[in-house]
C-alpha cells in the first residue's frame, strides 16, 4: 500500500521588518537642514525685520556721525556699523531660534519625537539654520555700510564680521531656549524687549562707558557685552579679551543645554 505524504502547508511570507537602526548623527541630515533654511528664507516679515531694519538704523544714526574719528583715527561710522551688525546678527539668530514656539503650538515638535530624531540633532539643525540667517544679516549690514562710504582695512571687515557672526551663536541658542520656555503667542513679547535691553548693555546703541558705574559692572556679565567687545576689537585696536571669550562660551553652553533639556521636557509625554 502506497502512502501519500501530506502536502506541506506553505509558510506565509514574513513581512519585511522595518529598519530600526538609528540614523547617523542622530538624524542631523542635509535634507532636513535644507527644508529648515527654505522655510526661514520664505518668511518675508522675518527677513525684513532682521535684514532691512538694522541697515535703516545705520543710515539714520551712523551717517550723521561721518567725519568723526575714534582715538586711533578710525571712523566712528565703522564703529556704529559693526555694532549694528552685531545687533542684526543677534536679532536674526534669536528670531530663527524662537520660531520653535510656533512648532510647539502646532504639535510638530512632539511629532518629531515619534521619529528616531535625537534632541541634540534637532537643536543642531535649528542652530545651523539660525546661524545662516545671522551670517546673511552681517553681510547685508556690511554691504550697507560699504555703500554708505565706510572705509576700513580688509582685515577689520573680515575679523569683525566673523566675530559678530560666530558670537551670535549665543543668541541662536537663546532663541531656542525662549521658544521652549514661553507660549508661541508670547515669544516675541519676550524677545523684543530683552534684546533691546541687552543691546544697550552691550554697547550697541550707546557706549557702555556712558552708563552709571554700577550698570557698567553689570553689563560685563551680559551675553551681548562679550559679543560687542570682540566684534569691535579689530577696529579699536584692543586685544582679544579672555573675559569676553569666556562670557560668550559660558552663555552659549547655558542656553544650548537649557534648550535641549526643555525640548526633552516638552516632548516627554509622547
Amino acid at each position: 500500500m502506497t502512502t501519500i505524504a501530506p502536502t506541506p502547508t506553505p509558510t506565509p511570507a514574513r513581512a519585511a521588518e522595518p529598519d530600526r537602526r538609528l540614523p547617523a548623527l542622530g538624524g542631523f541630515a542635509p535634507g532636513v537642514l535644507l527644508i529648515e533654511l527654505r522655510r526661514v528664507l520664505r518668511n518675508r516679515r522675518t527677513l525684513a525685520f532682521t535684514l532691512i531694519m538694522p541697515g535703516v538704523f545705520f543710515l539714520i544714526f551712523g551717517l550723521p556721525q561721518g567725519g568723526q574719528s575714534l582715538d586711533n583715527g578710525r571712523p566712528v561710522t565703522a564703529y556704529v556699523m559693526i555694532s549694528l551688525a552685531v545687533y542684526a546678527a543677534m536679532v536674526a539668530t534669536t528670531s530663527a531660534g524662537g520660531a520653535v514656539a510656533t512648532e510647539r503650538a502646532l504639535g510638530w515638535s512632539r511629532q518629531l519625537r515619534l521619529t528616531p530624531l535625537r534632541p541634540t540633532a534637532y537643536v543642531a539643525t535649528k542652530l545651523v539654520t539660525a546661524m545662516t540667517l545671522g551670517l546673511l544679516a552681517v553681510v547685508v549690514e556690511f554691504l550697507v555700510g560699504a555703500a554708505a562710504g565706510v572705509r576700513i582695512p580688509a582685515y577689520v571687515w573680515l575679523l569683525s564680521g566673523l566675530a559678530a557672526w560666530l558670537g551670535s551663536l549665543v543668541f541662536a541658542a537663546f532663541g531656542l531656549f525662549i521658544g521652549y520656555l514661553v507660549p508661541a503667542e508670547n515669544v516675541m513679547q519676550f524677545i523684543g524687549p530683552i534684546l533691546a535691553v541687552l543691546a544697550m548693555f552691550g554697547g550697541l546703541f550707546v557706549p557702555v562707558e556712558v552708563l552709571p558705574e554700577v550698570l557698567q559692572e553689570v553689563a560685563k556679565f551680559t551675553p551681548v557685552y562679550g559679543m560687542g567687545v570682540l566684534a569691535r576689537a579689530p577696529l579699536t585696536g584692543e586685544g582679544v579679551s579672555v573675559a569676553a571669550v569666556a562670557n560668550l562660551v559660558v552663555w552659549a553652553l547655558l542656553f544650548g543645554v537649557g534648550a535641549a533639556r526643555l525640548f526633552r521636557r516638552d516632548t516627554a509625554r509622547v
